[in-house]
């Protein structure tokens, strides 16, 4: 039995045009867009854009995110093709299963746990905090944190019990989801407009604070001095990727969880109204007008306050410190930061959850997970059963596990996703030259191997330890899929065919 046996591309969109078995079509391409600005701007941007500049890239950060914003086009303009000539749910795993073989798209779809389900719980313990943050500590701290978690507040100590808010939100979002993806849409909608306004703000006001002493030298030199960070140990630039272009492209790296969601809108291809033209307009869009927004937001915050204030202070609330310490008179500014980022925070979550949602719909129906991960709901068609047990597993996670998942195993997870897509594009072309393609990546194979290469030198700038947890992961999701995946498979022992449509219904 193959490891690359691969699906039937007409079969699959003989699936998806089953009425009974599909997800309803809801979303015009204005809902794509906002889809992806939605996940797309959100902690990324609001944390991530700090700890970069801070740590490696210096004010040099904003060529760190034209240099992830390339990456992501590349990889976006494989994912349009793809969203655009196979809509259907499950982005890269779908993908990769029609071009590469049934053991890649596993990998893919396991990797894309990394970035959907527990990116999803990361950024529910970050809502938690931020929104303490903004009620000035009214949650008390047992009720705010894991039970692995304790700290001195106000010289009692505390232990965590459970992380109540990060449950909340997740119940909220989760049941949100179930209702419907174009109720979902249209809330998505409202928290874009609120927090890309907010932003907008803060560009206009932060643009008359810059302090142009604050964007020399560009580039962090070799020779910078340690900076001390709130635990009073020092943080040094000697590392080759903390200083000059090596900070640069790690800060890429770093910065690269900012870009994650525009793949997400993607996944929603078998819920939009005309997927061949509406799929690549909505990844791309929000794809450019996000970077726009993300080029000018880091120019005018590294302008604002020092590079080296993001290590020893501000830390997750770096933006609100930079408002609060460098510009005068603008504390509501602080105030509207904290609000944005709890709706980018919101936004986040619910793109991702729909995302993962949708990955592991596709991999129901394939076999390789069982069967309730692809049960669509009666009435609101969607796929209810896997939405209440991703809440169960994220709402675990985010509850009784303290938040030091680092974005950088989000980005890894993607980044991998976003090498095998640029792949598939290659190997499509020549497997499959005749193929109707209502979108058509330009310049091939230049561009999907620029996009391979961008993505692999990312990947390869993160630390270490990143990409050691991320292998044993993958180990894990081998384990699985020999044991479990591999032996339910839909697909036939010779490899290359699938069943029938109407087989699906009988399992």
């Amino acid at each position: 039995m193959s490891l690359f046996r691969t699906k039937s591309l007409d079969v699959l969109l003989a699936q998806a045009a089953d009425s009974e078995k599909s997800l309803k079509r809801t979303l015009g391409k204005g809902s794509l867009i906002a889809l992806g600005i939605g996940a797309i701007i959100g902690a990324g941007l609001f944390v991530r854009t700090a700890a970069a500049a801070g740590g490696s890239a210096g004010p040099a950060v904003t060529i760190s995110f034209l240099i992830a914003a390339v990456g992501c086009a590349f990889a976006g303009l494989c994912y349009a093709e793809f969203a655009s000539m196979i809509p259907i749910a499950g982005s890269a795993y779908t993908y990769a299963y029609t071009t590469m073989g049934e053991i890649i798209a596993w990998i893919i779809g396991w990797a894309l746990i990394l970035e959907y389900a527990l990116g999803a719980a990361t950024v529910s313990i970050a809502w938690s905090e931020f929104l303490n943050k903004l009620l000035n500590g009214a949650i008390p701290y047992e009720w705010c944190h894991s039970p692995f978690q304790s700290a001195i507040v106000d010289g009692v100590m505390h232990h965590g019990i459970i992380n109540a808010p990060s449950l909340l939100v997740l119940f909220l979002i989760s049941a949100l989801l179930i209702k419907g993806t174009q109720e979902s849409a249209v809330v998505n909608a409202i928290i874009v407009f609120i927090k890309v306004a907010i932003v907008l703000v803060f560009i206009a006001i932060g643009w008359h604070f810059i302090n142009p002493a604050n964007h020399t030298p560009y580039l962090i030199p070799a020779n910078q001095p340690d900076a001390i960070q709130p635990d009073g140990k020092p943080y040094s630039y000697a590392d080759f990727f903390n200083h000059g272009w090596g900070g640069v492209l790690r800060g890429a790296a770093v910065v690269f969880f900012a870009f994650i969601g525009f793949d997400a809108v993607s996944t929603a291809a078998q819920e939009a109204k005309n997927p061949k033209k509406d799929m690549p307009i909505g990844i791309l869009v929000s794809l450019l007008i996000c970077t726009i927004l993300y080029v000018l937001f880091s120019w005018v915050l590294t302008g604002v306050a020092p590079f080296t204030d993001f290590v020893s202070a501000g830390k997750e609330a770096s933006v609100a410190y930079a408002i609060q310490t460098y510009m005068q008179g603008y504390g509501w500014l602080g105030t509207l930061v904290t609000v944005a980022i709890l709706a980018g925070f919101s936004s986040v979550i619910l793109v991702m959850l729909m995302g993962q949602s949708r990955v592991f719909f596709s991999m129901a129906n394939d076999g390789l997970l069982p069967k309730v991960f692809s049960d669509v709901h009666p009435k609101f068609r969607t796929p209810y059963k896997s939405n209440i047990i991703l809440f169960l597993f994220v709402g675990t996670f985010a509850t009784l596990i303290p938040g030091d998942i680092t974005g950088d195993l989000t980005s890894i997870g993607t980044l991998f996703a976003f090498v095998l897509v640029c792949a598939g594009v290659l190997i499509m072309r020549k497997r499959d030259p005749n193929r109707v393609r209502p979108f058509k990546t330009p310049l091939v194979p230049l561009v999907p191997i620029l996009g391979i290469l961008v993505c692999a030198a990312m990947i390869i700038s993160l630390k270490t330890e990143t990409q050691v947890v991320a292998l044993i992961w993958m180990v894990l999701g081998l384990l699985i899929y020999f044991s479990y995946s591999r032996r339910n498979s839909k697909l036939s022992a010779a490899g290359e065919i699938l069943p029938s449509a109407s087989d699906f219904d009988k399992v």
